[in-house]
């Protein structure tokens, strides 16, 4: 049966469903995750503009890269943003330091532990925080052994990013 041509009933491959579905969740996750950090963003935090502290995100995941870019906005931190840990250590070959690095362990062309590995060989002094949603213990060793200075899990808050900045002596007073 249809009705002005379009089928009333049609078959959809499982994987296909699976797809959308997953999609899905991953929109209303990030969507739920949006909305925590509006939250809290709109509390007073500190504002460390005077610092004059440098960031660079690294992720190749632009929902994580919008409120990480953010994040360091509300706190007064100028920040760029890299898609990959081969971004990373080209931006640092043209010359360009920061003072903090946010890395993503998973992503495409060089992942975070051997960009990790690759800008402490070039003698990058930077401050590195590992940043994931997805590592077991043996996983964040090897990242940690990478050359990071901290590690935290996602989704990133204000409060998880005053704690990396207060561990790494960034910022004294939380």
């Amino acid at each position: 049966d249809s009705e002005n041509g379009v089928p009333a009933s049609f078959k959809v491959p499982a994987g296909v469903v699976h797809k959308i579905f997953s999609y899905k969740s991953s929109v209303i996750f990030c969507c739920s995750q949006e909305r925590k950090i509006r939250r809290e963003m709109a509390d007073e935090v500190p504002s460390l503009a005077e610092s004059k502290l440098t960031a660079l995100v690294v992720d190749d995941n632009f929902v994580n890269q919008t409120m990480h870019h953010k994040l360091l906005d509300r706190l007064g931190i100028q920040n760029d943003v890299v898609c990959n840990g081969q971004e990373a250590v080209d931006v640092h070959c043209s010359g360009r330091n920061y003072d903090l690095i946010l890395m993503d362990m998973e992503m495409p062309i060089l992942n975070g532990i051997q960009a990790t590995k690759r800008l402490r060989e070039m003698g990058i002094e930077s401050k590195i925080a590992g940043v994931t949603t997805r590592a077991n213990e043996g996983d964040k060793k090897e990242f940690m052994e990478a050359g990071l200075n901290d590690f935290q899990e996602k989704p990133l808050t204000i409060s998880k990013l005053l704690s990396i900045l207060h561990r790494l002596d960034f910022y004294v007073q939380t």
